[in-house]
């Protein structure tokens, strides 16, 4: 029998889901993060699975994982010390930036500064034209010149980026070549091929954040693999990307840039996997674990896939504010705090949920590890949203009088209220601010988030889905079993996949067909190259898109393209495409207005995985039985402690029904039915709850 493993390194807790080919088992772990070192609680998981499963670690197929650290690093500027080179006289152009102001009123306004300082933007003699002819050769004697500058300057990477490289990479990869011959031990990242895409800044921004990490995904994702090794695990290491595919080693070590969201990504392909089952094809998924709470819309069973994202913003929710980095992401946004969010009040006293947290260490005040500030996790707990007693299935103790007395210092006494009030101001402040930013989200991709079913999970999901699904009118909310881990048990169920573009600006009228089919045939054949190393030719799959705009507008809408062979035919079924998708989020098209064609993308995947799902087979229908005991928890709509019935989640077999308000238990996170409500269990064990129509306010 041949396992595989998930692992997903969150900022408080690093979960593991483990499965086996067969379909027949389904193990879990949840251990706390170890920040200094990110991979030991990976190993310690992996440890705890294998033995409490009485599973060898020679069985182990392979591990997928998913980390926030290259993230991290980019946050906290723990990359290595990175130089530019640059066409001369742009070597200002990251600085510059868009020249554009995200918040137009703050005169004190802040921005991400540029990953390499100006006296490490290097510039050298050459020229590309747009159309990818040389006008200036490349002054090779003006690439060696700066070699000593960059030793003596004790530089460890550095990003290439020229003028038009997306068309053109000659220039570039003989500056590469000679920065290899020169300077072995740098780290070295082309723009041409790390993202060969037009719009230089962002090009230039994606290229140093790629290198600034680079040795970092070195160090770390050799150091894990050779500790499985160690470890008597056989099976291959493979990470999750940003946009919900899998890679392997030798790809993530060179353009880790591509890594950055990979744990959010993989609660995202959980999410649209578990919606297919359920025949939610249009869903929106909730993801709240210890740090951060994220959003994402899954349409027509698909997550959406975004061609950037930003890293390092100063505003922690506004647009423009950190780096643009250029590489497609399952398109999420953050919209909240997690249970590990300090509590605090700003400058007016008003109060304040995150975004600093307290991570895993020293974590909330009722860990008893240290932490002195109360956080949303502490107010959940004095509410009796979770039991002191059965917290990580009761392997871990919380402290809920230091829980209570952290609020009441924190809030309770400055504002005149006691414990049990402040921590309901802290609840209701947390899902108000979620519901507000998830409408948002849905509104501008065309949809009304009151028209879809919310899907709750991670270690805090479940604890404040109901509130949040109560004030967006959702209609129901699903609570997966294991939704605790359900990241985790999202990494197993991605295919290995690459992305591949090429920027051929041209009108849709007077396009050169056959150079772009060249274009698609020589980006399937570098699919077959990178997935092949893992899957058989045979299984591997392509799908084409192309990133049009009507002419002279500025940004473009990415469409599917058909496949097979190309040509003026094919003009016509791009536009219909183009015009479905702009009237989908405008409403409307203008007429007799000319379409561009900016760039061609191609997506090559091997075989989407199974996802293996929890099973409450051996529990009994019979919700009445399933009941744990009573406890007083806070109640939304009399705002007192009210006795609620707690119900045991792995006591809950399919079929079992019952009203809220309620709650249920499992070891990694406990579902809060605050309000009257219908919960089932389905064939798939998941947890069902129907929301009244008239349950919109507050929560």
């Amino acid at each position: 029998m041949s396992y595989r493993i998930g692992a997903d390194i969150g900022g408080t807790f690093t979960d593991l889901v483990m499965v086996d080919d067969a379909g027949t088992a389904f193990h879990v772990a949840k251990v706390l993060t170890t920040p200094a070192e990110p991979d030991r609680a990976v190993l310690d998981g992996v440890d705890t699975l294998l033995a409490g499963n009485g599973v060898s670690a020679e069985a182990v197929g392979h591990l997928i994982h998913g980390t926030t650290l290259f993230t991290n690093a980019l946050i906290e500027r723990k990359g290595a010390k990175t130089a530019l080179i640059t066409t001369r006289g742009f070597r200002d152009a990251v600085e510059i930036a868009r020249e554009y102001r995200f918040d137009m009123y703050d005169l004190w306004m802040e921005r991400p500064d540029p990953i390499a300082p100006r006296h490490l933007r290097l510039e050298v003699d050459e020229r590309i034209l747009a159309d990818g002819t040389v006008k200036t050769e490349l002054d090779e004697a003006s690439v060696e010149a700066l070699i000593p500058g960059l030793r003596e300057a004790g530089v460890e990477a550095v990003a290439v980026c020229l003028l038009h490289a997306y068309r053109n990479a000659a220039h570039e990869q003989r500056i590469g070549e000679i920065l290899a011959e020169k300077l072995p031990e740098v780290a070295v990242s082309l723009s041409s091929e790390v993202n060969p895409e037009i719009r230089e800044y962002d090009r230039a921004s994606t290229t140093l954040a790629n290198v600034y990490v680079k040795k970092i995904a070195d160090e770390y994702l050799h150091r894990l693999e050779e500790r499985l090794r160690e470890k008597g695990v056989p099976g291959a290491l493979y990470v999750m990307q940003s946009q919900g595919g899998a890679c392997d080693i030798a790809t993530a070590t060179s353009l880790p840039i591509r890594l950055v969201e990979s744990g959010p990504a993989a609660g995202a392909l959980a999410a649209a996997a578990y919606g297919k089952l359920i025949g939610a094809s249009d869903l929106l998924s909730f993801d709240m674990g210890g740090t951060t709470a994220k959003a994402c819309l899954i349409l027509d069973g698909e997550p959406l896939i975004a061609p950037e994202f930003e890293v390092d913003r100063k505003y922690r929710f506004k647009k423009g504010s950190g780096l643009p980095v250029k590489v497609p992401v399952i398109e999420m946004i953050e919209i909240g705090a997690g249970g590990g969010s300090l509590v605090t009040r700003d400058a007016l006293g008003r109060l304040q949920v995150g975004p600093q947290s307290a991570g895993a260490v020293p974590g909330p005040v009722s860990y008893n590890r240290g932490g002195t500030q109360p956080t949303v996790t502490d107010a959940d707990l004095v509410l009796g949203y979770l039991d002191p007693a059965f917290f990580l299935g009761g392997t871990m103790a919380l402290d809920v009088d230091g829980a209570r007395e952290a609020l009441r210092k924190t809030v309770g006494e400055p504002l005149g209220i006691g414990a049990e009030a402040a921590a309901w101001g802290v609840h209701r402040l947390v899902n108000e601010n979620m519901a507000s930013a998830a409408r948002i989200h849905a509104v501008e991709r065309g949809k009304e988030a009151d028209k879809l079913p919310l899907f709750a999970f991670g270690g805090a999901g479940p604890v404040h889905a109901f509130g949040v699904a109560t004030i967006l009118g959702s209609p129901q909310v699903v609570y997966p079993l294991g939704a605790g881990v359900m990241s985790a048990a999202g990494l197993l169920a991605a295919p290995l996949s690459f992305d591949f573009v090429r920027t051929m600006p041209a009108g849709l009228e007077a396009m050169d067909w056959a150079a772009i089919n060249n274009a698609l045939t020589e980006m399937e054949a570098a699919g077959r190259k990178v997935i092949g190393r893992s899957v058989p030719e045979d299984a591997i799959t392509y799908r084409r898109t192309a990133d049009v705009r009507y002419r002279r507008q500025g940004y473009d809408l990415t469409v599917q393209v058909p496949g097979g062979t190309l040509g003026e035919d094919s003009a016509a079924t791009i536009q219909a495409a183009f015009e479905d998708a702009y009237r989908a989020i405008y409403g409307q098209t203008p007429t007799n207005v000319e379409l561009d064609v900016i760039s061609w993308r191609v997506v090559a995947a091997g075989p989407t995985p199974r996802l293996v799902l929890p099973s409450a087979a051996t529990a009994a229908g019979d919700a009445t039985a399933a009941i744990k005991g009573h406890r007083k928890i806070f109640r939304a709509d009399s705002e007192t402690m009210e006795e609620v019935a707690v119900y045991d989640r792995y006591a809950l077999g399919v079929g079992a029904t019952f009203k809220g308000p309620a709650i249920v238990e499992e070891r990694e996170s406990t579902v809060v039915l605050n309000g009257p409500c219908r919960a089932t269990v389905d064939t798939h064990a998941n947890l069902i709850v129907d929301m009244p129509t008239s349950a919109k306010g507050d929560a």
